[in-house]
């Protein structure tokens, strides 16, 4: 619909906005042949209205299959024993996640947009090195929309992440959200938490606002490696803090990264001449 996006970049353009990425979080390599359908054809309509509304990124998740062509429910492996679960996870791969993500990043290359892929724990691609295999095997299309709310828990050290990812012009997109582990839980329990999210006092780990998992000094230094790694694009808040109201993690949230920002491009090293 021409007018339709005529009229939402008018509006963009008088609040003085822009699109950084527009977003379809699904299951695209779903057992269930309908929900996959619905999953795909969501995420090649967003690649194409991407390219019409000249937003260069959609955000999206890798997608889990099940463990076997059998399978009904999307199986999460993470770890390589006993040995049906490395036999699982080689099917996933080899006969679902890459025959399918080749033809997707090839589509979006075909309409000049990137695919920001979501690490995201209970999805096939979870972690740095899961998304650099995709992206190698696939193509240079598919690349991280970085949330590191899911790398902390992890025990991922979310500077080195930027910097792995970065050395590989990996980085797509950037989503700024906060996560803090709670040890008194983690500490008998690990991190692995299906207590539900509202119930906050006896999970191992909830999503926070901005400074309320990190401190403001590392925000700062995310902010500091992105620009090393070359990235220099959106941070996109993202909210999800069972403690506080949306409005107020997203001002909270608005109030460190404006400290935390670059406004301006460095000039020439003069004081190294």
């Amino acid at each position: 619909d021409e007018a339709a996006q005529a009229e939402l970049q008018a509006t963009l353009d008088d609040h003085g906005l822009r699109v950084s990425a527009l977003a379809t979080h699904n299951n695209p390599l779903h057992p269930d042949d309908d929900r996959a359908a619905t999953a795909d054809r969501e995420l090649r309509e967003a690649i194409e209205l991407a390219a019409q509304l000249g937003v260069e990124t959609v955000t999206t998740f890798s997608g889990l299959p099940a463990g076997s062509p059998d399978g009904s429910v999307p199986n999460w492996i993470t770890a390589p024993w006993p040995t049906e679960h490395a036999d699982a996870l080689e099917y996933q791969w080899e006969e679902v996640a890459v025959p399918y993500w080749s033809e997707v990043a090839a589509f979006a290359a075909d309409h000049g947009v990137d695919v920001a892929i979501e690490m995201h724990p209970n999805m096939l691609v979870y972690e740095p090195h899961g998304l650099v295999e995709l992206r190698e095997r696939t193509g240079d299309a598919v690349g991280a929309n970085f949330d590191p709310s899911h790398l902390y828990w992890q025990g991922v050290d979310v500077l080195d992440a930027v910097r792995f990812l970065g050395e590989r012009d990996a980085i797509h997109h950037v989503h700024a959200k906060d996560t803090k582990v709670y040890d008194a839980n983690a500490r008998t329990k690990g991190v692995l938490d299906t207590t539900p999210y509202d119930d906050v006092e006896d999970r191992s780990w909830l999503f926070r606002t901005i400074g309320y998992g990190h401190g403001e000094d590392h925000w700062k230094d995310v902010v500091s490696t992105l620009r090393m790694a070359g990235y220099d694009g959106a941070l996109s808040i993202e909210h999800e803090d069972a403690l506080t109201s949306s409005r107020e993690g997203l001002e909270k949230a608005v109030d460190v990264l404006q400290r935390a920002v670059f406004g301006t491009r460095p000039g020439d090293a003069y004081w190294a001449e």
